[in-house]
């Protein structure tokens, strides 16, 4: 299991002393959620702020863009070279043009999905895409409860990515509670908020969130 941590969840005010500490081996990725006030109601973190924690740290980039019209915003992010970029199928009717433009840029293509949404809408593009993100909250709202249904439809993009070789990412209301079960059934990737940050030492409670992602995972 691998470890993506929502700096949404902190202060931004101690991002810069805060970020140089992660330990690539507590935490795979930093998910940076770009918000446009439009797609979602809420605006949060913008190519500029996200240039800036990219330049305080090695850890790669997780870009997830809930905004509306992402072909417009994805070359923005291009020379910050993040690990993937992500946007959400609901926004655009050009999917597959602006998953080719993200891989010739040599950066992984993401496809994200709401919780209302039928994995089937996703269907006709899996050749082209690296990763699908299965929101399970609703995007834009901080500190929502993992939303159960999410199990059901974790199992059915499985199947359907599975044959891709497509990773599968969690975000929404991931904590010690259901880690377990999501490296169960096959989740590569959780993004994680609250529950890194509640204890306040995220390299900690990383590596404990691994262990218990790993532990179910391996067979008794």
């Amino acid at each position: 299991m691998k470890i993506s941590a929502s700096i949404l969840a902190t202060k931004i005010t101690g991002l810069s002393s805060e970020i140089p500490t992660y330990k690539k081996e507590s935490i795979d990725y930093i998910h940076i959620d770009v918000m446009d006030g439009n797609f979602v109601p809420q605006i949060s973190f913008g190519e500029a702020i996200t240039k800036e924690v990219g330049s305080l740290t090695d850890i790669p980039l997780d870009v997830h863009l809930m905004v509306k019209n992402p072909e417009l915003h994805v070359p923005k992010y291009f020379e910050m070279k993040p690990y993937c970029i992500t946007f959400h199928i609901e926004t655009t009717n050009f999917s597959v043009r602006l998953a080719e433009e993200i891989r010739k840029q040599g950066i992984k293509v993401g496809v994200s999905l709401n919780p209302q949404t039928p994995p089937e809408s996703i269907s006709q593009i899996l050749p082209y895409l690296d990763l699908v993100l299965l929101m399970t909250v609703d995007p834009g709202f901080y500190g929502q409860s993992f939303v159960k249904s999410g199990f059901s439809k974790i199992e059915t993009i499985r199947k359907m990515t599975k044959p891709y070789g497509i990773e599968l990412e969690v975000d929404g209301g991931v904590n010690e509670s259901n880690i377990g079960k999501l490296a169960e059934l096959g989740v590569d990737l959780c993004v994680v908020g609250s529950g890194l940050y509640k204890t306040g030492n995220p390299n900690e409670q990383g590596k404990k969130l691994k262990e218990l992602a790993n532990a179910a995972r391996t067979p008794s």
